[in-house]
């Protein structure tokens, strides 16, 4: 399933995986000139390309995670009708791809944009790896809540996409929660990627120290969605593959 996932996305276009990588770095690219026209530096550093990726590609993680585990089911409607293929070996697939993907495309991205810049700044692995592994859970346990909602109903889906289009200003990409009024803190505060986000760029920023992060709530809301969307999935996935 892996392979057909594979062949399925990078398979139909020319450049197939490279398409990958150049869109992240469009996107980094095109805000880190965005905002050096009207910015002396970045509220971190002195680089835009960097302090853009830290913001950006965990949460690009998360939202290819969320986005394709939520239509697994419906895009391996026709092998799920063999009884030795589940509907968590669906979800599964999805989930181990894109992780993977995301990954290496992020460990290309900052590396390159590391040399180009020559930075000579220590950098701390273990809380950008966190970072990650807590941006795939999250990504994985909104897909699966959203791939039973949306099955059971077809609305979900645009409504999702409507009330989650804030989440690109509101999850720490362009500024640091700290230089935030206080009424936006409070409320950002419950925004589990406003923590992903300050995660990683502790780990590429020594001298930055984010206070507010709570890993322990971002574990807790992706857990919580994830139980909560397999124990819908096993009981409602005939129900929405029969439709």
């Amino acid at each position: 399933m892996i392979l057909r996932e594979m062949s399925t996305r990078y398979g139909r276009t020319p450049g197939g995986f490279l398409w990958s990588i150049l869109e992240p770095l469009a996107a980094v690219l095109f805000l880190s000139i965005g905002f050096s026209l009207v910015l002396r530096s970045p509220d971190l550093g002195t680089s835009f390309l960097l302090f853009y990726a830290t913001g950006y590609m965990p949460f690009d993680t998360y939202q290819v995670i969320s986005n394709t585990t939520a239509r697994a089911l419906g895009f391996s409607k026709p092998l799920l009708k063999y009884p030795s293929v589940t509907w968590i070996d669906a979800i599964l697939a999805r989930f181990i791809l894109n992780s993977l993907t995301n990954v290496v495309i992020t460990i290309l991205l900052i590396g390159g944009i590391l040399i180009a810049i020559d930075s000579r700044t220590a950098i701390d692995m273990a809380p950008a790896i966190e970072a990650f592994a807590l941006a795939m859970l999250l990504g994985l346990g909104v897909g699966t809540i959203n791939c039973v909602l949306s099955g059971l109903f077809p609305l979900w889906a645009i409504i999702w996409s409507v009330i989650t289009r804030p989440l690109f200003l509101a999850s720490g990409i362009f500024f640091l929660y700290d230089t935030m009024p206080p009424l936006a803190q409070k409320i950002l505060w419950y925004n589990p990627l406003i923590h992903i986000v300050g995660l990683m760029r502790t780990g590429f920023y020594p001298t930055y120290t984010a206070a507010y992060i709570n890993i322990t709530f971002v574990l807790m809301v992706s857990l919580i969605l994830l139980t909560l969307g397999l124990i819908l999935m096993g009981r409602f996935h005939r129900v929405i593959l029969n439709r």
